[in-house]
């Protein structure tokens, strides 16, 4: 029987790449395309990409496996450079506001032009006519009520999950290619992915009274003698076996008196003692130190 996921499988390989892309959302769509096979190629300005100055560890592992040059395309030899390279591309990926592609004379009408096969996957921080406004993952992330709170968010949500939307449509880009028979435009907006991460709290979910959000006991981030404790005792079953071992009954997740009692006999045991019992209780559940 044939396995339902080979690893083996690269959707990607014998494509080619070229990523025009800097900061975060660009290296992390082209690594992934990388990882699914495609031949990489990253033309950067002389003055670097920004993240190989703020984050050199970050940059080394986002271009792992990417061959990167150095391209002056505001000069007649850079993009010389660049369309010679262009002519052997199957996707050219781009962060730059439209303005600026015209500027370089690679918006799409003028690309389709003189690379008919060739399509583009432009990363722009929102849709339309918007594309020229400033902004970066915080700001599409506040749009979308995902901080609530002066706190940072813990990642970079909206630019890590636009670099799949990214990678995704490049190969959509591919389908559609092998479909026509001629290069596609394909627009991804950061402040779209940050939109789709936002759904759960747009559907209220993680909204302090949602499942999810601290309402139900059972899942919840909890204070233990000697740290901290994820509980994920969602589902009926999971909730009864720790209701049932923290003597807790009868176990009504959404009861402040439950949220007490669970809490109560959380904080007196040690995280070996809340990993032990998640293994023999089959209780999902994850300690951490602080």
């Amino acid at each position: 029987m044939p396995r339902s996921a080979d690893a083996s499988f690269l959707p990607l390989d014998g494509v080619r790449v070229l990523s025009l892309a800097l900061n975060l959302p660009g290296p992390a769509a082209l690594l992934r395309c990388r990882t699914m096979g495609a031949t990489c190629l990253k033309l950067e300005p002389p003055g670097g990409d920004p993240m190989g100055l703020y984050n050199r560890p970050a940059y080394t592992a986002l271009h792992e496996g990417v061959e990167v040059r150095t391209v002056d395309l505001k000069s007649e030899a850079g993009q010389q450079q660049l369309h010679a390279e262009l002519a052997s591309t199957d996707v050219l990926l781009t962060s730059f506001r439209p303005s600026a592609l015209q500027k370089l004379k690679l918006d799409w009408p003028a690309l389709q032009a003189r690379h008919p096969a060739l399509s583009q996957v432009a990363i722009v921080g929102a849709p339309g006519e918007r594309a020229e406004e400033p902004g970066h993952d915080l700001t599409y992330l506040a749009e979308s009520g995902l901080v609530t709170g002066t706190e940072l968010p813990p990642t970079l949500y909206a630019d890590m999950g636009g670099a799949l939307l990214a990678s995704e449509a490049v190969l959509k880009a591919m389908l559609q290619q092998t479909r026509q028979r001629a290069g596609v435009y394909l627009e991804v907006a950061l402040n779209a992915s940050a939109d789709w991460l936002a759904q759960p709290r747009t559907w209220g979910l993680t909204k302090p009274d949602g499942a999810v959000g601290g309402a139900h006991a059972g899942y919840r981030v909890y204070p233990c003698a000697d740290g901290r404790v994820a509980v994920a005792a969602l589902e009926p079953h999971f909730a009864a076996r720790l209701c049932d071992v923290a003597g807790v009954a009868p176990p009504d997740m959404m009861a402040p008196a439950t949220h007490a009692a669970l809490a109560a006999w959380l904080a007196t045991r040690t995280r070996a003692e809340l990993e032990a019992m998640g293994r023999e209780r089959d209780v999902p559940l994850l300690t951490l130190a602080d």
